[in-house]
């Protein structure tokens, strides 16, 4: 039972990661501008932050769907969540009102504050499937079963 919800678990996650990214992939000056309006890293390196956290998001994405390194992106997706909601949190603390860029966009938004709540409820559900993934890693249908099998040792070793 339990792999079948770890399976479960991965290709929500993981689903979720590879649409995040997709959708800001096409166009990194908007994922920049995102990244800007959280007010929250040095200018050198929101433009970094900005370009690269589609790719990432993609990579960790399909890291989960395909069960490859799944404890590993777990962990990844397990990170970002908690910076997500950090930011987020940090955002609606101080009264900015900002689209929280998580699916594309970004910038400002009247009615920020609304979504806030849910948009921090939802990445902590998603942070504790990825926490689950993190503790235990073995699915079903995954490629680490099939790249990382155990072996038994032979006896008398």
């Amino acid at each position: 039972m339990r792999e079948w919800v770890g399976l479960l678990a991965r290709l929500v996650v993981g689903g979720v990661w590879i649409v995040a990214g997709a959708l800001k992939l096409p166009d990194p000056a908007q994922s920049v501008n995102a990244v800007r309006a959280y007010q929250l890293l040095p200018g050198e390196l929101v433009q970094p932050v900005g370009q690269l956290l589609p790719v990432i998001e993609i990579v960790i994405g399909l890291c989960l769907v395909l069960g490859l390194l799944t404890r590993w992106a777990a962990l990844g997706s397990a990170i970002l969540f908690v910076l997500f909601i950090i930011g987020i949190a940090s955002a609606w603390a101080r009264g900015i009102t900002i689209d929280c860029g998580c699916f594309g966009g970004g910038g400002y938004d009247p009615n920020a504050t609304d979504k806030y709540p849910w948009e921090i409820a939802r990445d902590a559900v998603l942070l504790l499937a990825s926490l689950f993934l993190v503790w235990k890693p073995s699915t079903r249908l995954a490629l680490d079963s099939m790249l990382f099998r155990r072996t038994p040792e032979p006896e008398g070793s």
